[in-house]
């Protein structure tokens, strides 16, 4: 029996509200994220969905935070609700109702932007409903107060963006205008993955694994784990993945597949096809069809013929048209279900045997295709209309080689949704957290709240639908939309990103992951040498959709809890 069950439609509200903020946060910062890797062509959106269901849900349920902050960044104190339970209630709620609002506003309009902000600010405009403007930490305050946000806005994207450039370039000399650039990506691999790994790692210890408190590990220990972390990685590449790439890209055996990868050091030995010459075993990750760096079947017909297992599972056979009709997904066309319908309704829809009917072949069906239906639009249409211009200023280079990269942006953008799921996923379970405390107990929450798993399970599970369901259409106005994409671009991105969350996470630099891997990709696109190979007016819109996050959650939150407390009532 809850302590407040007099506000029960308040708990009712505040868990509705958090439900579809945690859904936004999939569907607006999880897809951002992953739109560099659907972008590149590395991963499908369908895979990229699964990806991130897998890496944010563990993430967020195996080592997320157990003990949330009830105020994100400690910008409004507590001592603003004069221990009120019923007010910090109320406010909580309202918070989450006004950030999860603004998110879903943002994400109809595909307007990246960042989660935190928003509700930091919302939690902002309600501090100053119940204490006044005193109630705010207005200044730096650490890295905490509300200056830090606008800081945010220039700290983040420029910080990001030298990285990514600088990651991109030392990739673009070291491996892809070399003479032979596929034997150069060979020759580079281990040194990239020992690379990546070690920032991925110090990714996961610093800023992913709240629970397991990786982060005051003794300084030798911690140097340790990361250098022998990159050295397995580092080995294994070489062991397994070395030879599993260089029978797919130089003996273009296209009856490999993923299972092969496992074979490791025999596959050395494993005689390439007799029809192998001529063809590519390897995905065209070019968005530009006007040049051609390595023979391709010249008839559909052929390479059907060459690949008769084509039903067979396989990690490169990940790019199929994903524009099929919605029939394909196991629901019917609506003109199609009134021509021929196998299981027609007789008599009354709520005759028992008619309720089945409408049930099993009626809904079921159509439910399917309403969750599926997000995984499957062509992103890439979406994105590629009317940017032929700007795409033709960036060169695209050996497609076999770009495909060395993908193992490598596949692994980044993984490990960098892991650590997202563990960390950001307070966004909404943290205010929730204190509101079900509140509720339960009668006791005005303090600094920190206790989250019980069965919320961090609730708030995992919406974030994935989120993502599945409405993620494309973030995830379309960035990638192409924005510059033209490659595996190398992609994992540059991704990495000069997540450098910029760690350095932020250890000198209280205020950044968010959206503004991060926004800035990536402008640092990435003007490596181009072209400043017209980077859409300009998208970024501007983009960031526009930042600046606003702040006076719309704040003064809505701010708002709507004056009227409410300073209401009429008998």
């Amino acid at each position: 029996m809850p302590a407040l069950h007099q506000w029960d439609y308040i708990f009712a509200f505040g868990t509705i509200f958090a439900a579809l903020d945690a859904y936004n946060i999939g569907a607006n910062d999880v897809a951002n994220s992953f739109a560099t890797s659907v972008g590149s062509r590395s991963l499908t959106l369908f895979q990229a969905c699964c990806a991130a269901a897998v890496m944010e849900f563990l993430g967020g349920v195996l080592v997320g935070a157990r003990v949330s902050g009830t105020i994100k960044n400690g910008i409004v104190s507590l001592s603003a609700f004069d221990n009120n339970a019923g007010v910090q209630l109320l406010g909580f709620t309202v918070a989450l109702c006004c950030s999860a609002t603004w998110l879903m506003i943002a994400t109809k309009h595909s307007w990246p932007v960042s989660t935190t902000y928003s509700i930091v600010s919302a939690l902002a405009g309600i501090g100053v409903a119940v204490g006044g403007k005193d109630a705010v930490n207005w200044g730096w305050n650490d890295g905490k107060g509300l200056a830090t946000i606008f800081a945010g806005f220039l700290i983040a994207p420029a910080i990001s963006a030298g990285f990514a450039a600088v990651i991109y370039l030392l990739t673009k000399y070291i491996v892809l205008v070399r003479k032979n650039s596929l034997r150069a990506g060979f020759i580079a691999a281990p040194v990239f993955f020992f690379t990546v790994t070690a920032i991925l790692t110090m990714v996961i210890v610093y800023k992913g694994s709240p629970t397991l408190h990786l982060d005051e590990l003794a300084p030798n220990i911690m140097a340790a784990a990361i250098v022998g972390t990159s050295s397995v990685i580092a080995a294994l590449s070489v062991i397994f993945w070395l030879p599993y790439v260089y029978c797919k890209t130089v003996r273009n055996d296209y009856t490999l597949r993923f299972y092969h990868f496992f074979l490791g050091p025999a596959l050395w030995w494993r005689p390439a096809p007799a029809d192998a010459e001529g063809i590519s075993a390897v995905p065209d990750y070019r968005i530009r069809k006007d040049e051609v760096d390595h023979p391709v079947p010249a008839k559909p017909q052929d390479a059907e013929n060459l690949h008769p297992s084509s039903d067979d599972s396989s990690a490169d056979e990940k790019h199929e048209p994903t524009d099929a009709p919605p029939a394909a997904s196991g629901a019917p066309l609506p003109a199609a279900l009134k021509d021929v319908d196998a299981h027609p309704i007789e008599g009354g829809w709520y005759m028992p045997k008619n309720l089945y009917i409408i049930a099993r072949y009626k809904s079921i069906p159509w439910l399917w295709f309403i969750l599926s239906h997000g995984t499957k639009v062509d992103v890439h249409a979406r994105q590629g209309q009317g940017l032929e211009d700007m795409h033709s200023r960036a060169v695209q280079y050996d497609n076999k080689t770009e495909h060395l990269y993908s193992f490598i942006q596949v692994m980044t953008a993984c490990a960098a949704s892991f650590a997202h799921g563990a960390n950001d996923l307070g966004n909404a379970v943290g205010p929730y957290s204190a509101i079900y405390a509140v509720w339960s107990t009668g006791l005005p929450a303090g600094k920190e709240s206790e989250t019980p798993v069965w919320i961090l399970v609730a708030g995992a599970a919406f974030l994935v639908i989120g993502l599945a369901t409405y993620g494309y259409n973030i995830m379309s106005i960035l990638g192409n939309r924005l510059t033209l994409h490659s595996p190398s671009r992609g994992y540059s991105m991704e990495l000069g990103s997540a450098i910029t969350v760690l350095l932020a996470s250890q000198y209280a630099i205020p950044v968010s992951t959206t503004m991060c891997i926004t800035g990536a990709t402008m640092g990435v696109a003007i490596c181009n040498g072209d400043i017209k190979a980077f859409n300009w007016k998208a970024y501007g819109w983009i960031v526009f959709g930042w600046v606003l996050t702040v006076p719309i959650a704040g003064i809505s939150a701010g708002c709507l809890m004056g009227i409410i407390l300073n209401a009429p009532h008998f």
